[in-house]
């Protein structure tokens, strides 16, 4: 198949690239820069210039293809997120528009989170939470909407998704310690986040791309949950700072932004993914990459 790929360049994407490439695929993969369209060419791929603002460069390139991969979103700047949230919709929308009244297959990105129907409980891939605390749910909505309307869509779940370098949100944790002198958890610590190794991530999206099966929903989840207070833990090692527990009246002064993740549990359970896809993830746990990482080195 011709897979149109968008966020072809970015940590997920540019794993997806070479794992499409392996398997027989070819990839029109979305960027935004000329650096960015050299990288994709140098891999193997055919370069598409795009982005998520033009709304009308999403259609052009999913006109093309025969199935749809976006993995593209604005991590720019989290301060904005429900707006970068509401720019998800807009290009589901409109990748959804170029393949209605075919066969070919769409396949999105969301949060696990979706999947938890009570505080506490591991999300599964049957359940599709809309009161989740989390302005992405605008993404799964409108996946929703495309598949009554006839398009075949299906989504990919992703928890804390993660190499020696990069590390989802918890990256964003290291940061941030680097920044205050102190690696935080909220209260005591307790909540857990999925965790899932890049390369097992992008080959879960290659098989759910190839399945096609309009309306599913796969976690890409190797780890059911990490507590948070033990990843703390292992930043605070590795940055060579003090650990420390954030009472719930600090949450928002002291983490910010992360502020709205940092408390809940996000655990997620794969066991219905792996059985549909056939997917055996093998990667190094969270905790290993954290231990390997680099911490001499600010993130990107």
């Amino acid at each position: 198949m011709l897979i149109f790929l968008t966020g072809a360049t970015g940590f997920i994407g540019s794993a997806i690239v070479p794992e499409l490439l392996s398997a027989g695929h070819r990839v029109l993969g979305m960027t935004r820069s000329e650096a960015g369209a050299r990288a994709l060419t140098e891999a193997g791929a055919e370069p598409f210039l795009g982005n998520l603002e033009d709304v009308d460069s999403l259609r052009r390139g999913a006109v093309q293809a025969d199935g749809v991969i976006h993995t593209a979103f604005d991590h720019d700047d989290f301060s904005n997120f429900v707006a970068n949230c509401e720019k998800d919709r807009r290009a589901i929308e409109a990748l959804g528009s170029a393949l209605k009244g075919s066969n070919r297959p769409l396949l999105i990105t969301s949060g696990v989170g979706f999947g938890c129907s009570a505080p506490g409980q591991l999300a599964r891939e049957d359940v599709f939470n809309a009161e989740y605390p989390n302005p992405r749910v605008a993404s799964e909505l409108a996946a929703a909407k495309l598949l009554d309307e006839g398009v075949n869509v299906s989504v990919m779940r992703l928890p804390q998704v993660h190499d020696t370098v990069k590390q989802g949100l918890v990256t964003y944790l290291v940061d941030l310690a680097r920044v205050k002198g102190v690696s935080a958890y909220a209260g005591g610590g307790a909540n857990r986040w999925a965790a899932g190794p890049v390369l097992d991530v992008a080959r879960l999206y290659r098989l759910a791309v190839e399945k096609a099966d309009a309306g599913s929903r796969y976690h890409a989840v190797a780890e059911e949950g990490v507590s948070t207070r033990d990843i703390a833990e292992v930043i605070g090692r590795g940055l060579k700072v003090p650990v420390s527990a954030i009472s719930s009246e600090e949450v928002a002064g002291h983490f910010g932004w992360l502020g709205m993740f940092a408390g809940h549990d996000m655990s997620a359970s794969s066991v219905w993914t792996q059985a549909q896809l056939g997917w055996r993830p093998t990667g190094p746990s969270l905790l290993a990459d954290l231990e390997r990482m680099d911490y001499s080195r600010a993130s990107s």
